[in-house]
This record gives structure tokens, sequence and C-alpha cells, in this order.
């Protein structure tokens, strides 16, 4: 390997070694967890506050492994494999409050190895292998927390000079080998301040010396677990007279051993204890009833959990605030055993192992505010003034995950401080039939989601008017009652109606929720959500419409929805995804940060099983298709226009070729009423009349002519007589030119029918005579008259007598020929 080679080789470990710990605060936080690391990155700052190093590979510890980091707080060695540490191993870390050398097999302890951390707050040496108490820890005088569980620790008497270590608060021995505690042990603790938390749980205790506690003041005691016997416990209870401890915690953990009882007193011991709160774990089997609560009248809380209770006792306890009964064996609501307890404020009884009877109502307890009969499986028949008559300041409720409850009106009577009130999970009857709500003027909270509810009567929360919260998911509404059935909820900040199987939603729906700040739609079968656009949503941030049948949102409701909106979730709907959608897809795609799982959004329209995301939905090729399109469109709509403009202008002589190519014949093949058809304008009329009609029809032979204002059919439209008796049903066309005729639309339109005759049969003649002299430029006027008078000969009419007889005769020649 050349130099080359090596010295890449170096600098890629370096980088390789900086990039190992993970920056969780710059410059204050690092994490080098798991790296397999044996020594300090160098990359680590001089200002770091907490270094969390475990799991890596630090076997020996000394001075040089640390370099000085004198900001440097908070140091987790957590699992390193330490096995020795030196004296100055700290000396650059000197600042440290908490070091933590859980799961190390240290063998070896320098004697000064922790006397430059006189800063010390907390040192935790967990499962490290240690069989005394007995450290060289005389520095550490701000030292607060000791943690030390889970060793070979055999005594619990603490070195002599901590007693003046007047911060120290906690020292946890769990899971040690302690099996006998005497009055010497606890020398240390009667001159530490009051504030101490002692941790015994999971040690083999098997005595206490009597007296061992007396005069030690603790701030709480936990022995969950620590005796080794029933006996050892009833004996261990009795040795702790004169203990004062603000929390006392015993019993056993889940799922350990649990003692036989046949002593009925095996908690008497609990009668010189002095405690304000009582914890007891996993009750152990009794042979026979034992009184559980008698030690305890004088606490202010009780939690008892996993006790087999199955009657209550009555106990008179003198100034308790707080009592919980969790996971017993209860058989019936214990109201009248707890009935008359002035001092009692909170209540709960949950999670019971036997289905709980209601039994008698709660009476007499003026300052309880909180009940929770959740998780119980009880029925009750009627809820809730007669169950809770004496509870007049109560404003919690919670009976949810039981099994029915049946509600009357004027059910909450006596109630009306009630605040929060919770009925999830629990059949609840007549809610939606009655305005049982009525006197909660308080209300804040209700939760009556999966109750089973119908809600048929619009005045089902009548009355609650302060309510803010309201979730009602998995139930159902009849008809439109959910159009009004919020109208007067006008503080509602959070509406949940998910799963309620809803198919529309009217915008009265929540007309007046002004204030309305979440709304939970999720699971039903939407297929639009225009109420968006209504402007008393002006405050919602949250939306929640996944799971429903949305395939798009128009525009107008996309430009109007509420300004504040900064969450919607409208996944796992049909999005039609396709060029008609365009802007919705354009919408979903530009806020992406506002909706929520947007990699859920996709276009099932495609498919019901795609999984084709709306988001990579291609917006450009629906414009050049919708560029097309409009190219397209207007390309047929100038088409049609321009159609529609030839047909009005040549309307006439399209219905002419029509009535041609139906099968009109020409006149050479069919058999003809008129001679001539007379093309002329109505002011020419009398010289038609009094000459032309005069000398063709009675002349000899007579020449019969088609005049419109005599011939034409009464009824029949003007074009058809034209064309029908006109120009198709004469031999010839006789047009009178004149200064009028060229002046004359139907003129003008008669000899165009007229010479398209001539350009379709090729035999049709055009007789022209001209009435009176017409400037040239003025026949251009009329479509092929110029044209026609320069190529055909025409007659002229003159008042000279001998031109006059000229005329007709010629006339008269040109109409009686038959054209070869």
């Amino acid at each position: 390997m050349n130099f080359f080679t090596v010295s890449s080789f170096i600098i890629c470990f370096s980088i390789g070694a900086g990039e190992s710990c993970t920056k969780i605060t710059e410059n204050l936080h690092y994490s080098c967890m798991g790296r397999n690391l044996s020594y300090i990155p160098p990359s680590i700052p001089s200002s770091i506050q907490t270094l969390d190093f475990s799991f890596n590979v630090l076997k020996h510890l000394k001075k040089t492994v640390f370099p000085v980091l004198s900001f440097l707080r908070v140091l987790d060695l957590s699992r390193c494999q330490i096995k020795h540490i030196e004296n100055d191993t700290f000396y650059n870390v000197k600042n440290l409050t908490a070091l933590i050398l859980t799961g190390n097999p240290i063998t070896y302890f320098g004697p000064g190895c922790l006397n430059f951390l006189r800063n010390l707050q907390r040192l935790v040496l967990v499962d490290v292998g240690l069989s005394s108490l007995q450290l060289q820890i005389n520095n550490l005088t701000k030292l607060q927390e000791l943690r030390v569980g889970t060793n070979n620790i055999q005594s619990m008497s603490l070195p002599p000079f901590m007693s003046s270590f007047k911060d120290f608060s906690l020292l946890d021995l769990h899971g040690n080998n302690i099996s006998v505690i005497k009055t010497h042990h606890t020398a240390v603790f009667r001159e530490i301040g009051r504030n101490m938390t002692l941790i015994l749980s999971r040690n083999p205790l098997s005595y206490i010396e009597p007296g061992a506690f007396k005069d030690v003041y603790l701030r709480r005691l936990d022995i969950r677990s620590t005796f080794a016997s029933s006996a050892a416990q009833k004996a261990g209870l009795k040795a702790l007279y004169g203990l004062n401890v603000k929390r006392l915690m015993f019993g056993k953990f889940r799922g350990e051993f649990k003692f036989q009882f046949s002593d009925a007193h095996v908690l008497d011991g609990l009668c010189f204890i002095h405690f304000q709160e009582i914890y007891y774990y996993i009750i152990e089997r009794p042979s026979e009833p034992v009184s559980i609560f008698r030690c305890m009248i004088n606490a202010t809380n009780v939690i008892v959990k996993s006790g087999v209770i199955h009657e209550m006792e009555y106990v008179f306890f003198h100034e308790i605030k707080e009592l919980y009964l969790l996971q017993d064996q209860l058989l019936t609501l214990p109201g009248k055993q707890l009935s008359h307890l002035h001092t009692l404020e909170k209540l709960v009884i949950a999670h019971n192992i036997e289905p709980l009877r209601a039994g008698t109502s709660f009476t007499d307890m003026p300052k309880l505010q909180y009940l929770d009969l959740s998780s119980n499986r009880m029925t009750l028949t009627r809820c809730c003034t007669t169950l809770l008559s004496g509870t007049p300041q109560l404003r919690y409720l919670n009976l949810s995950q039981n099994g029915e409850i049946g509600l009357e009106l004027g059910g909450f009577d006596g109630l009306a401080s009630l605040e929060i009130l919770d009925f999830h999970h629990t059949r609840v009857l007549d809610l939606g039939y009655y305005s049982s709500l009525s006197n909660l003027k308080y209300l804040r909270y209700l939760d009556v989601s999966y109750s089973s509810i119908t809600f048929v009567n619009i005045f089902s929360f009548y009355g609650p008017n302060n309510l803010k919260i309201l979730k009602m998911a998995g139930n159902k509404f009849k008809g439109d009652v959910a159009s009004y059935l919020f109208s007067n909820l006008t503080l509602l900040e959070h509406l949940d109606m998910s799963y309620c199987h809803v198919v529309e939603l009217h915008p009265s729906s929540f007309k007046n929720l002004q204030r309305l700040r979440l709304l939970n739609l999720r699971g039903n079968n939407l297929m639009t959500i225009d109420f968006l656009a209504l402007p008393d949503l002006k405050r919602l941030t949250s939306l929640y419409v996944d799971k429903n049948s949305i395939t798009s949102i128009p525009l107008h409701v996309l430009q109007k929805l509420p300004t504040n909106l900064s969450e919607i979730d409208l996944s796992s709907n049909p999005i039609d995804c396709s060029c008609s959608q365009t802007d919705f897809i354009l919408w979903i795609i530009q806020n992406q940060k506002v909706l929520k799982q947007p990699e859920n959004i996709f276009c099932k329209t495609l498919s019901p099983s795609s999984d084709f995301r709306a988001t990579d939905f291609d917006i450009d090729s629906c414009v050049h298709k919708k560029r097309l399109t409009i190219v397209l469109s207007v390309c047929f709509v100038t088409v049609v226009v321009l159609l529609s403009f030839l047909v009005y202008r040549f309307q006439f002589y399209l219905q002419y070729c029509c009535i041609l190519l139906r099968g009109y014949r020409s006149p050479g093949q069919q058999e003809c009423s008129y001679d001539a058809f007379v093309i002329f304008s109505s002011y020419d009329e009398v010289w038609v009349m009094n000459e032309l009609m005069e000398n063709l029809e009675n002349g000899v032979p007579p020449i019969q002519l088609c005049l419109h204002m005599r011939d034409f059919q009464a009824g029949k439209s003007i074009t058809s007589n034209i064309i029908d008796e006109g120009i198709m049903g004469s031999r010839k066309i006789i047009v009178v030119v004149s200064q009028h005729f060229i002046d004359s639309a139907w003129c003008r339109f008669e000899f165009e029918l007229a010479q398209s005759r001539f350009m379709l049969e090729r035999n049709a003649n055009i007789i022209i005579i001209i009435l009176e002299d017409v400037e040239e430029r003025k026949t251009k006027k009329v479509f092929g008259l110029h044209k026609h008078l320069k190529k055909n000969t025409y007659l002229k009419w003159s008042r000279d007598p001998l031109s006059n007889m000229r005329f007709w005769i010629r006339l008269r020649k040109a109409i009686i020929s038959t054209n070869q």
C-alpha cells in the first residue's frame, strides 16, 4: 500500500468517525449510541452539554478517553463493556451533573475515580455488579439521586458522610439481595431531609427489625414484591411502625407469585404507619375475608388494584380525597358503602373483573367532582339522577365501555355542574329521542361514540349550549335530522361524526358553528363536501374526510375553503384522476403540506385496486389535450357559424336544390301549368297587367302567364310558390328589368333562382325585357344580370307603335318557340 492510499484511508476514517454521531441539537446534544466506537470522536464540539455514548466499546476508562468538555452535563455510558475505571478518568468532564453507567461489568473502581465530579446530581450504577453501598463518593455533596438497582447489594446502609448530603432525595435499591433491615441500617435516613424516596421493590426481604423506620420521614416508599412470604409481609408491615411517609406503595407486580392468606389481619401493620397516599397493587388471594381499608382511614389517596373485594366494607375515611378501585373483583357498585364521604373529590371504579351490578345510589357526597365507572360491563336502566342523587358538585362522569344505560327526561336533574360526560362504547337508550341533556348548561365535553344511538329528534342536544367538544362517531341519523341537530351548539369547537353512515350533509348542518376548529367525517359515504364553502366555518383548522366516496371537489369550493385550514385528510377516497379534474388534482399537488397522508391519495377511478397516486398525475398532458380540444372546438364553431351563415344567405337556393333532388322533372319532361313565369317589381305591376298580360293572354294563340299576385297558392310559403308554381311550373321565364327591379330583393332572388335552373338544366330560357334604361353599373347589382345581357339577346320596350308591334311579335315568338 503506497503513501497516497494510506493517507486516503485515514482521511476517510476520520470523516466516517465524524459522521458516526447524530446531532440532536446543534452544539448541545449528540448521540453516538450503538456505533461500535472505542473513543470520543474529535468532531464532537467542546460546547456539548449532553452526550449519549451508550452501547459502544470503552473497556478501560482513563483520563485520555475524554477530551476537555467543560460544558458537558449529561454523559450516558450504558452497556459500553467497561471493566476498569481509573482515578482521574472524569477530570476532563468534571462539570457533569448526570453520569449513567448502567449495564457495565465493572470489576475495578479507582478509589477516587468520582472525586472530580463535585457537581454531580444523578449517579446511575444499575446492574454493574455492586455488592455494597459503601462507595467513595465523599465529594459528591450535591448528589440528589443514586440508582443502584439490579446489583448484589445486601445492606441498605448508606455511608455516614451522606448525612450531610442535604439535597439527596432518591435511593433506588430495586432488584438487589437485601433480606434484613436493622435499625442502624436506617441511621442516615433519619438525618436526611423529609423529601426522600426509597425504592426497595423486588428484594427478598424476610426480616425488619421493629422500629427500624421509627422517626424516618420519606416522600415515597416502594416495597412492592419485597417480602419473601406472607408471614414476612405481615411482620414487616408491623415492624414499620413509626414511619412517616407521604406515599406508600406495596403489594405485588402483575404476573409475580401470589400468596395465599389464611390470616385476616395480614394488613394490620398499616395501622401504625403514618401515610397520606397508599397504593396497593395485586392483592394476594385470601382464603378468608381481609379488611383491606380498615388501616387506611387516615389516607387522602387510596389505590387498590386487582383486589378480591366481593363486598366492600363500610369505611369511614377521615380525610380521603381520591379513591381508585382498579381491576378488582367487585360484585356490586358500592354506592351505599361510599356514601357520606364528605371529603371525597375523586372516585374511580374501573375495569372490574366481574360484571358490576348497579347497587344503591351515591348519597351525601358534597365534594365529589370526578366519577369514573368505565369498563365495568355495567347496566343501568335509569340514569343518572337516582344513582348520583347526592353529588351536586359532580363535574366529570365517565360511564364508557359498559353494557347498557337508559336515559330519560330529566335524567340529569341535580347534576347541573357536570362539565364532562363520557358514554363511548356503551349502548345509550333514548338519547336520540328525548332532550335528556336539557339541564346540563355547563357541559363542555360529550362523548357518545359507538353508543348505538339513532338521532331522530332535532332537539337531542337542546340545553348544553356551552358544549365545546362533541364526539358521536359510529351512530346514525334518521332523515335530515343532522341538518338541524347542532343549531344551538354555537360554541362547539370539535365535532366527530366519523363512521356515521352519512351520505350527504346539507350546508345548514354547520350553519351556526362559527367557532368550529376540528371536523371529523372519516369513514362515511360522502360524495361532496360543498358545505366547506360556507362562511360559518371560517375558523376550521382540521378536517378529516378520509375513507369516504369523494371523487372530486369543485373549483368554487376549493376557492372558498376556510383560510385557517391547516390539516386535511383526503386519503382513501376514490379520486377521479382525469383531465376534467385538473383544477382539483393541481390543488392536491400544490397543498401537500396541508394534506395529511398525501401519499395515500390514490386515483381509484382508474381501477379500484389502483395504487397510482394523485400527486403523480401528469397535469401537462391534460393541458396539451385541453389546448387541442379548444382549437378543435373553435374550428368546429367557426365552421358551424360559417355554414349557418351560408345556409341563411342561400337558404332559398338550397331549398330549390332540395326540391330538384327530390325528383322534380324539367319542364321538358313534365307538363307545365304556365307558358311563362313573369319576374317583375310590384312597382311595375301596372305595365305587366295592362300591357304584358293583355297582349299575351288575350292574343292568338293565348299565352298563359304565371303572375305572383294572381297565381301563387294561398297559405304556401313564397319561396315554395316561386319554385313550384313559377320556375318549375312554367316553360319560360320573363324578367322585366327596371330600376325598381334592380332595387327589389325579391326580384333579385327570383332572377338568381332562374339562373340556377338554367345552370342545372342547360335548356331553361330566360327572356329579359328592358322596361326602362338602367345604368350598366347598376345591372351589376343583380348577380349574373350584367353578364347575361352581354351574352344573350334581350327585348327592349318602346312606346313607338312600329317598335311596339315588333316587340310583341318577337316576345310571342320567343315564348312559343320550343328549345332544341
